[in-house]
């Protein structure tokens, strides 16, 4: 892989890695006020909201460190293109409902849920694929080859 590769991977991994944390860290610090922004979505039960509440930002958190790390990057990755998923999937169903909304991205209050939003999304979920395509490249080049 070319320096220029490896240094964008690197990049990607650590801004994709940055933000979950970034995101993490206010959630877990008030569970209840994320509970509320999840609630919002009016998509589930209430006894799911709050488990998503209380594990999602732990989540969020762990994916961070291991994309940081370099430690369980490829799951952390994986793992982000199917948050972003929902997270997409999530913010266009409350737009297509006319619900104004706080996404509750980062903390609750400052990120409305919007298409704008949607665009973020997209783009880090691109650049999760990426990395993640990176990885499965540089398992099949350190592959043995099979003998004949």
């Amino acid at each position: 892989m070319s320096d220029r590769k490896k240094l964008l991977e690197w990049a990607i991994r650590w801004i994709l890695g940055l933000v979950f944390i970034i995101a993490g860290v206010p959630k877990i610090i008030d569970p209840a006020g994320f509970a509320v922004a999840v609630d919002n979505y009016r998509l589930l039960p209430y006894f799911i909201v709050v488990v998503m509440a209380l594990v999602l930002p732990w989540l969020e958190v762990f994916i961070g460190l291991a994309l940081i790390s370099g430690r369980l990057w490829r799951g952390g990755a994986l793992l982000t293109i199917g948050l972003y998923g929902v997270f997409i999937i999530a913010i266009g169903s409350a737009m297509m409902r006319g619900l104004d909304i706080d996404c509750g991205c980062f903390s609750t209050g400052e990120h409305d849920a919007n298409f704008r939003r949607i665009i973020e999304d997209v783009i880090l979920m691109a650049g999760a694929l990426w990395i993640y395509r990176r990885g499965l490249q540089k398992n099949n080049e350190n592959r043995p080859v099979p003998a004949d």
